[in-house]
């Protein structure tokens, strides 16, 4: 699963979020797990909607098992006893991903005029993957995301040090001929 914050410094929403949301949903390459949004206006006043694809059946069950591992984490097989009961309890109140707690947060972090979106979603076309590295051994040690500013700002400082090396190779060569 993969947790997604975005902010949108001047929101102009017209449903295109939404729609490529459920085109993916629909071709079985993420699930929403949960997904809050937050609007607030100029005032401060506030407005939020929140969606997932879980039904009650899965919501008490990922509750039970999100709390269960946190709780083991934090307390061991007895964290763990107390971790899944809080969970499902949780899912019941169709509270299983994000909370109360985390919608006032975000709430209080953007400024007037904002919104966010927080997600949890889960990648549902790496399970067979997933499953395959597990199959040959292999463990996860390290994972991320590559945007495309970030490849843009490496490719730019990899110019850099190409044309740095460029530049020390013809110092050395004309050196070499004096």
């Amino acid at each position: 699963m993969q947790l997604l914050v975005i902010v949108f410094d001047n929101p102009d929403f017209h449903g295109q979020i939404r729609r490529e949301l459920g085109s993916i949903m629909e071709k079985g390459i993420i699930r929403l797990i949960d997904l809050l949004f937050v609007w607030k206006d100029e005032n401060g006043s506030i407005r939020y909607m929140e969606a997932s694809q879980l039904d009650e059946k899965e919501r008490m069950r990922f509750g039970a098992v999100v709390g269960g591992l946190l709780g083991f984490g934090a307390g061991g097989v007895e964290g763990a006893k107390i971790g899944m009961e809080e969970g499902a309890l949780a899912a019941a109140q169709e509270n299983y991903g994000i909370t109360e707690e985390d919608i006032l947060e975000v709430t209080d972090a953007i400024p007037e005029g904002t919104a966010a979106a927080v997600l949890i979603i889960e990648h549902l076309w790496a399970k067979q993957l997933k499953q395959a590295i597990k199959d040959a051994g292999g463990v996860l040690v390290s994972q991320g995301m590559l945007t495309p500013e970030l490849l843009a700002l490496v490719g730019q400082e990899l110019a850099e040090a190409v044309t740095f090396a460029e530049e020390e190779q013809k110092s050395h060569e004309a050196a070499a001929a004096v």
